[in-house]
Formats: C-alpha cells, structure tokens, sequence
C-alpha cells in the first residue's frame, strides 16, 4: 500500500550517483524533498520526467527543496544518466528494492512512477502516481511545495 499524506515517510540511507551515502532524515533537516520514484534510467519515459525535474530545478529550489530520484538501476548507471543529461540532483540506487518497498511503490508487471512530497519534519505532505504522464510530476510537486510555504488560514 501506498503511503499516505500525513504519514511519517520512512528513513532510509543508501547509495547515490556520486557514491556517497544519502541519508533521507539528514535531506529533510535542510529542506523540503521531492522524493520520486521512477523504473528505469535512460528510458524514454524516465528521461522526460527527470528532464523536467532539470529544467524546472530553479523553481524547485525557490520553494525550499530538493529532488530525489530513486530507482533499482546501480550507482553507475546512475551516475551515467546523471552526466548525460546533466541532471542536478541526486539519484540513489534501491538495487534491491528495500526503499521502493518501504514507501508502497510496487507493481506487478512494471515499476510505479510515483513522487512524495516530504516537508521539514519528514511528513508527506503530497502523493503522485502516473505512469503514463512522466513529466506532470514536477507540476504536481511544485504545487504542493507551494501550498506548504503558504501560511495556514486564521479561523473566522
């Protein structure tokens, strides 16, 4: 099962593209993170997406976060999409699918394509899921981190 808005994501440490160790709990003490989830590095659909991630990253960083790519691919494919397409975030290797697990992200015959929105304190705050739509994620998470940074309503 999918995790839910308003549950605590689960921490996790694992490898990134740069062979350090990325540490989620260590990502939301400095801002908010857009933690995605995509199946495949270099495929058409996970290019577009993480593309658009790139080219949307000076909104992102406006709204006080950062971008996560997950996927099961290793730290050196990683790290060759990364180059490729000159990507500016990070992108962690879930080779054996324990972070993918851990947050509900699994399929049957093809891997999920979906991103959480986690704020400050390590809630999620916004769930996306479209496998068919790669680049409407960045739209997605750019309204949600727009909403956290707007001030909550007074009661009348």
């Amino acid at each position: 099962m999918t995790l839910k808005v308003g549950e605590t994501a689960p921490a996790f440490r694992a490898k990134a593209d740069d062979g350090s160790t990325f540490d989620l709990g260590e990502a939301t003490a400095r801002s908010n993170v857009v933690l995605y989830f995509y199946p495949k590095d270099e495929t058409m659909g996970c290019t577009a997406e993480a593309c658009s991630f790139r080219d949307s990253w000076s909104q992102i960083r406006e709204e006080d976060a950062t971008v996560v790519g997950v996927s099961q691919d290793s730290v050196d494919s990683h790290a060759s999409f990364k180059r490729h397409h000159d990507l500016p975030f990070t992108l962690v290797s879930d080779a054996d699918g324990r972070i993918r697990k851990s947050y509900g992200v699994t399929g049957k015959l093809m891997q999920p394509r979906v991103t959480f929105v986690i704020d400050r304190n390590g809630i999620v705050r916004h769930v996306y899921d479209s496998r068919l739509s790669p680049t409407s994620h960045v739209r997605e998470a750019l309204e949600a981190l727009r909403r956290l940074r707007q001030p909550p309503a007074s009661p009348s």
